[in-house]
């Protein structure tokens, strides 16, 4: 077995910790939830465990414009996100209301998307 898909309690909290939070996460949000379940996990722990979930598709990275990478369980439907201004919390929005017809200059061809919405979340209101 390679140490990338080997099982071990660090990884196993990292993995319960993105399951219970059904979010995007980030390192220090991991690394608060997993040190729960592993008290003395360490931010450089979460880094490499995260990598290694990521390589083995069972994270996807959240790129968010002028912010840190978040992760999230890899293989959900396609989604968008919101950012709350104030926890920086960043949430899933399932479905996609986007209009399939753009105003595109002549000649282009929309290949994807991402469509991101901040504001203020309920916690924070």
């Amino acid at each position: 077995m390679s140490v990338a898909t080997r099982q071990t309690k660090q990884k196993q909290a990292l993995r319960d910790a993105f399951v219970e939070a059904d979010r995007p996460l980030s390192p220090d949000e991991v690394l608060q939830m997993a040190k729960k379940h592993v008290p003395g996990m360490s931010i450089a722990t979460v880094y490499r465990n995260i990598g290694s979930l990521v390589e083995d598709k069972w994270l996807s990275t959240v790129e968010l414009p002028g912010a840190a990478a978040r992760y999230e369980v890899a293989g959900k439907q396609h989604h968008h996100h919101f950012q709350c201004n104030d926890c920086a919390k960043v949430y899933e929005l399932f479905g996609c209301d986007l209009p399939s017809k753009t105003n595109l200059p002549k000649g282009f061809r929309v290949t994807g998307h991402e469509f991101f919405l901040y504001g203020t979340c309920a916690d924070c209101r």
